[in-house]
């Protein structure tokens, strides 16, 4: 677990990158995004369900946060900033798709098996991931069959960790909506796993 100090040590360092990147050293905000990236692409992916369309978010996602930097005043967090701004992407595209249904997982044609994309987390070790496989490809299947507004804060809620104040700021909605509006998102997902719920006990 990372101590206040290397806590505030490490948002120290991210400070120093954002203003040395705002003052146009491209090296510093490489660092960024390095920091960044998987968080950013999972969350994409998440909300797309196509590794292809999640890495063109992601890249767009760091494209528009370094033309928008000299916007960012740190009132939140910057991982926060760069949430709003990868559901704002996301949004744009799920709406260019007109919400046609999707599957979180893709097919290989060449020996017609399906494979999760998201950029796994390294301390996953490999034994418990393979457990988890088939119950994740379930919940993220659900996730993908979700209205937009209820994907967004299940992504943002139960898979980024974020709080009920950084999802108001991310989605600029109040409180009380995120909190109604989860519950409602649960229900809805609740509902959509009803056949498979068995694996879950």
């Amino acid at each position: 677990m990372m101590s206040i100090g290397d806590r505030r040590s490490r948002n120290n360092d991210e400070a120093r990158l954002i203003e040395q990147s705002r003052a146009g050293n491209t090296s510093s905000f490489d660092r960024l995004v390095e920091a960044h990236y998987t968080a950013v692409y999972n969350s994409a992916f998440r909300m797309l369900s196509d590794p292809d369309s999640a890495a063109d978010a992601t890249q767009t996602t760091f494209i528009r946060a370094f033309d928008a930097l000299a916007n960012f005043r740190g009132d939140s967090a910057f991982s926060t900033w760069l949430y709003r701004i990868t559901m704002n992407v996301c949004l744009d595209e799920l709406r260019k798709r007109k919400n046609q249904p999707l599957s979180l997982v893709t097919e290989d044609s060449e020996d017609d098996t399906s494979e999760e994309r998201e950029i796994p987390d390294e301390a996953d070790e490999p034994g418990a991931r393979a457990e988890q496989l088939e119950r994740q490809t379930i919940v993220h299947e659900a996730i993908g069959r979700l209205p937009e507004d209820y994907r967004t804060i299940v992504v943002l809620y139960d898979i980024r960790g974020l709080s009920y104040q950084e999802i108001s700021e991310v989605l600029e909605i109040a409180l009380g909506t995120v909190k109604s509006r989860l519950n409602r998102a649960r229900l809805a997902l609740r509902e959509e796993m009803k056949p498979h719920l068995e694996l879950f006990r």
